[in-house]
């Protein structure tokens, strides 16, 4: 268990905790005037979460601390906190149910491809329209999280949720290019594979004098 680990962790425990402040809408304080309701927390808690999912990519890398464990857990910690949030704002009538589906399906369907591209010994490499889609995903949830008490940014709270479902539909698209063309390179070579061992098997007759 190394610093990195447990920031992705310590993410994954983030999430239960969002999901009651913001089912609750509580606490709701008043300190000498200023007052912290449940969205200011909310806030608070997402973007802490999402921090850990920036430090834990950088302390890996620069303490050479990437582990089988953290490669496993760091994007299930990214999907259990995104799909967590979202879902909470469905119930909280902030976010239509339909966007909230396509966000969280895209996350399957990615994973799927994953793990097909895992068994056949494949790397899909991150790309940057997936990281620009989980910084929007985040600005577009805190955003949302705040409309609910503050009305004058909901216009605001409906483009960010417009902007962050064309970048999942893009960024799965994007992904499935990628997938595809690696897996088929890879069928193209097993293909060829049986031609070149049966010419080996069977050379062509040398000419005999």
């Amino acid at each position: 268990m190394n610093l990195p680990n447990s920031l992705t962790i310590l993410r994954i425990f983030f999430v239960p905790l969002l999901v009651v402040v913001l089912l609750t809408q509580q606490p709701n304080w008043d300190f000498w005037g200023l007052s912290v309701h449940f969205e200011i927390w909310g806030v608070l808690i997402l973007l802490a979460a999402a921090s850990t999912d920036a430090a834990d990519g950088y302390f890996a890398r620069k303490r050479s601390e990437i582990t089988t464990l953290g490669i496993l857990l760091d994007p299930i910690a990214d999907k259990l906190l995104i799909s967590a949030a979202f879902i909470s704002l469905v119930a909280m009538g902030l976010v239509p149910a339909w966007m909230v589906v396509i966000i969280i399906g895209r996350e399957f369907i990615v994973m799927g491809l994953r793990n097909i591209a895992s068994a056949e010994g494949l790397v899909i490499p991150a790309s940057p329209l997936g990281k620009t889609k989980l910084f929007l995903q985040v600005l577009a949830g805190c955003i949302v999280i705040y409309s609910a008490r503050h009305a004058g940014i909901k216009l605001l709270a409906t483009v960010l949720l417009w902007l962050v479902v064309i970048s999942a539909v893009v960024s799965a698209v994007h992904y499935f290019l990628m997938f595809w063309s690696q897996v088929d390179d890879r069928f193209k070579q097993r293909q060829s594979m049986p031609r070149v061992i049966e010419q080996k098997k069977n050379p062509q007759d040398v000419p005999t004098r």
